[in-house]
């Protein structure tokens, strides 16, 4: 299939923007909130964040410039390490991001069910039900072709900084007052150390790397981008600029209105800003608003991760059909209906926000920090290239290897807070390697009999 190049530099702008703030930014602060225990950690923990995206954001521009090709994020890794790697680290994306999915569609459940049902219906099953419908409705938009799924995504895009754009002005309609003064209390009990500090830090940050992250999957577009050597780098500065904007100040108006010891345990948090300022029906009107924009959230992952499964259908790394396509908008119908089942397959089994953050999470800081790392191996592979040519990340070295640094600490701080979900990350890594093992031997074997 010949690919068409459909987007402009606002069309991948709001790609960005849509990847990275789903609904995560109305959950996670709450989980931010019960781990740092006090406020100055919780801002620290966001603005940590926001820099470690900083890093990431100009080194995947980097590498989007450097390699501009439908289904990037798995290309650099079979051009940078090894197709069996690609192959696994891929997989595991594709599963990280369904569960990404997933949760976020159980946080617009979570909304909306408190609107459309009665209380004792206000069940997880109900709200699974409620989440795969969403995820369903979107996988239909899809089937409707690029061009089509593109345009509603700039739609509810814009919608959605205008959420939090009204949300934030939550500030000026008063705040909450409360006598508590939050303290920081130690495992042992005692006096809180410097390393009680960091080990909160490093939980903060499971939840704020879920929230920031999801822009590195702009590299899969590079191939759909009208002059994606520019586009690519400039579409991801200018939507991440946007979102750090975003998320620091609507993350201050959630501790001026709700109050930060409240915030800790507080549920549907945007719709308790929305109530603040329209009174009773806020609450309502936002809830819906909330739903409406995970279906944003929802259709911008079914828009790129089906087209890292393309990429590896080209490379026979999952079977051919998966480059299967239709003939009328060019749907990769395969890739896209495997990537939906994954992510509703996830929702039933996980079933809670919480299981699914640390699941998703750990396989996250596996994918990025070694697709990062590619990008000294592109630097060599690419040295004939001219800073005309391509975006250069400032400051050399230093900035990717923060972020690496960055995601093998919370990789870490995610083993010492659930073992069991970074031991079956990493048990998932190794079995997708040995899958990929199998698929070419049998391809191999397949071929050598025609």
């Amino acid at each position: 299939m010949q690919i068409k190049k459909q987007l402009s530099l606002f069309d991948l702008s709001m790609i960005v923007v849509s990847l990275v703030i789903g609904m995560g930014i109305f959950k996670t602060p709450v989980n931010v909130a019960a781990k740092a225990q006090i406020p100055e950690l919780f801002f620290l923990a966001w603005i940590i964040g926001g820099i470690i995206a900083v890093c990431g954001a100009l080194t995947y521009a980097e590498i989007g410039s450097r390699y501009p090709v439908t289904g990037g994020y798995y290309k650099i890794f079979s051009v940078c390490y090894h197709p069996s790697i690609a192959f696994a680290i891929n997989c595991i994306i594709v599963v990280s991001n369904a569960a990404s999915v997933a949760g976020i569609a159980l946080i617009g459940a979570e909304y909306l069910s408190k609107i459309i049902l009665a209380p004792e219906m206000q069940t997880s099953e109900y709200r699974i039900l409620i989440g795969t419908i969403s995820i369903i409705i979107f996988y239909a938009i899809n089937l409707l072709g690029l061009k089509t799924s593109s345009k509603t995504q700039n739609v509810l895009t814009i919608i959605k900084i205008l959420m939090v754009l009204t949300l934030i002005c939550a500030v000026f309609f008063g705040e909450q007052t409360t006598g508590i003064t939050p303290i920081f209390k130690s495992v042992s009990g005692g006096s809180p150390v410097w390393s009680d500090y960091g080990k909160a830090l490093g939980l903060c940050l499971i939840a704020v790397s879920f929230s920031f992250g999801g822009y590195q999957q702009t590299i899969n577009f590079g191939g759909e981008v009208k002059e994606a050597k520019k586009i690519v780098p400039r579409s991801i500065i200018i939507g991440l600029a946007i979102i750090i904007t975003l998320y620091m100040a609507i993350n201050y108006a959630y501790v001026k209105v709700i109050g930060f010891e409240q915030l800790k345990t507080a549920e549907s948090i945007a719709a308790i800003l929305a109530g603040k300022i329209f009174g009773p029906i806020g609450f309502s009107l936002l809830s819906i608003l909330i739903y409406l924009s995970v279906l944003g959230y929802v259709n911008v992952n079914l828009l790129s991760n089906p087209r890292a499964m393309y990429a590896m259908g080209e490379e026979r790394a999952l079977p051919k059909i998966f480059t299967k396509t239709t003939k009328k908008h060019g749907v990769m119908i395969v890739s896209l209906t495997v990537f939906t089942i994954i992510a509703i397959f996830t929702l039933f089994y996980a079933q809670t926000f919480d299981k699914i953050l640390n699941y998703s999470i750990f396989l996250d800081c596996i994918g990025f920090a070694t697709s990062a790392a590619s990008i000294f191996i592109l630097r060599k592979k690419t040295a004939h290239l001219t800073k005309k040519d391509i975006y250069t990340v400032p400051l050399g070295p230093i900035l990717p290897i923060l972020f690496i640094a960055a995601y093998l600490f919370v990789a870490f701080s995610i083993y010492t807070d659930d073992p069991n979900a970074a031991l079956n990350g990493l048990y998932i890594f190794i079995g997708f390697i040995i899958i990929y093992f199998i698929i070419r031997y049998f391809n191999n074997k397949k071929e050598s009999n025609i």
